[in-house]
């Protein structure tokens, strides 16, 4: 509706135009390097911390994942910090005769800075399918005289290729979204683009065409994946009970397994919050104020978890709906949960902007309007794991109840919620993880005088005052890890996340 207020002439111009052209190929071309990149790094990751002898594995376990906390704005302030003019790299390399450093804006760095913090997406999906797999189909493949390396591609791999594509079509999607870390990086993406138009103009139907236009990018890309994903059977058909796979010896590449795992690890987690903690010392150091943001910091919390709770409880319905009456009016309403989430949160916004200004002007500019659009962008998260849960519930159990006088009302209450339970706080905190580091919709749906903890660090980075932006960052970390690591210590984050999908 708003971006039909340009007129039909007005529509072909911004497709039209030149520098429109150009923002679809380069957002494209973003999207399938950090892709592919992910892939690349997570996918060896997943295996040599699940079917290996690597020394340490269930630590690394933990720091391999530990990246997705960090949200792509910290992420690009962090290495801008680092390695951008006037950086640390560079005053230690001035003494050397090292004048300028090789530019980290534009594509190069956006798309370093997204492949560090997205490939664990991939990571924990294709862990937790590497768990699932079934070790007889390669030991059929053994005994048949195929070596290592050929079961590998043509027996793991191809049952690999849901997770690896699921993971991808995440990847994917967040980097489309992104607005934080390609801003900060200076490379002209779509959302960059809708953001600097709906703020330096008063008609903001070309930013909405602009968001018209993500939108079909980002179906083209949900088609592309579904088509990638195929329909084969990737289930065990045979009776008996499963058991873990062998782990592999790692022989002389132990030594090369360990360095690999230490580079990502020390460029995508110790780097970022060893830099964030520098220039919080140097700021200190140097006698800048540094107030804690505890204000910033219980507004994301409370935002956040009113969030989580109404996604929570709008995904509900849906997954019950899903699994225990599936047919095509259920798979319908559970895929449009889906929109959402497939959309770029600046383009949630600006609609949520349009809509409330114009038709509900008294929820316009409050919490509850800001916790609403975290709702929808984040609900297959919650209802993903709530249906994963549910798919572990006996039917027979609600049957039983039933059978002896219980009303569903008290059988929901007495046997179903018990035992969903681990799925809906999994659900809960997924949510919570993602809305805290969630970075457009609040800069555009946040009340008037309202910071939190990304607001914060956004506008101390844009101005590049790093040592004002290193407390706040750090305290998002924190806050940001304590879902992820209540998720992978209790053995069910991974299964929950492949439920997310």
């Amino acid at each position: 509706m708003r971006s039909w207020g340009l007129g039909a002439s007005g529509v072909w111009n911004t497709v039209a135009d030149a520098r429109t052209v150009g923002l679809l190929v380069r957002t494209s071309l973003l999207a399938l390097a950090v892709t592919a990149s992910a892939v690349v790094i997570a996918v060896p990751l997943a295996w040599l911390t699940t079917r290996t002898d690597l020394p340490g594995r269930r630590a690394w376990t933990v720091l391999t994942a530990l990246p997705l906390v960090i949200p792509s704005y910290i992420g690009g302030y962090v290495f801008v910090a680092a390695l951008g003019p006037r950086g640390i790299v560079q005053g230690w390399l001035e003494p050397l005769g090292v004048q300028r450093l090789p530019s980290i804006y534009g594509f190069g760095g956006a798309w370093l800075v997204l492949t560090l913090f997205t490939y664990p997406y991939v990571l924990l999906i294709v862990r937790a399918a590497i768990r699932g797999l079934d070790p007889t189909l390669e030991e059929a493949s053994y005994s048949l005289g195929r070596g290592r390396r050929e079961t590998l591609r043509r027996v793991v791999l191809p049952q690999l290729r849901p997770a690896i594509v699921a993971g991808s079509l995440l990847v994917a999607l967040y980097t489309l979204h992104d607005f934080g870390a390609v801003s900060l990086l200076r490379f002209d993406s779509f959302t960059r683009a809708i953001y600097l138009n709906y703020q330096a103009s008063f008609d903001r139907s070309r930013a909405a065409m602009l968001g018209v236009m993500l939108v079909a990018l980002t179906l083209i890309v949900l088609v592309l994946e579904a088509r990638a994903r195929g329909r084969a059977a990737f289930y065990r058909r045979h009776p008996g009970g499963r058991r873990p796979p062998p782990q592999m010896s790692l022989g002389r590449w132990r030594g090369p397994a360990l360095a690999a795992c230490g580079a990502i690890t020390g460029m995508a987690l110790l780097l970022p919050v060893g830099i964030v903690v520098y220039w919080l010392v140097r700021a200190a150091g140097e006698g800048e104020p540094l107030r804690v943001a505890f204000a910033a910091a219980w507004n994301s919390v409370r935002v956040a978890g009113l969030g989580a709770l109404i996604a929570l409880v709008a995904a509900w319905p849906v997954a019950v709906l899903g699994v225990r009456f599936p047919g095509r009016g259920a798979r319908t309403l559970e895929r449009a949960s889906y929109v959402g989430y497939a959309l770029p949160g600046i383009v949630v916004a600006l609609s949520l902007v349009f809509f409330g200004a114009r038709y509900v002007p008294a929820l316009y500019q409050t919490t509850a309007m800001l916790a609403f659009a975290y709702a929808v962008l984040f609900l297959p998260q919650a209802g993903g794991a709530l249906r994963a849960s549910l798919l572990q519930v006996d039917p027979h159990l609600e049957e039983a109840a039933q059978s002896l006088g219980s009303s569903r009302r008290r059988t929901a209450l007495r046997i179903v919620l018990p035992l969903v339970r681990p799925g809906a706080l999994a659900g809960l905190a997924l949510v919570f993880l993602t809305a805290m580091k969630e970075l457009p919709a609040t800069l555009l749906l946040s009340p008037t005088g309202f910071s939190s903890l990304a607001t914060e660090v956004w506008s101390a980075t844009n101005a590049a005052s790093f040592g004002r932006a290193a407390l706040p960052a750090l305290l998002l970390i924190v806050l940001a890890s304590g879902p992820l690591a209540a998720l992978l210590l209790s053995g069910s984050g991974e299964r929950r996340l492949r439920g997310d999908r």
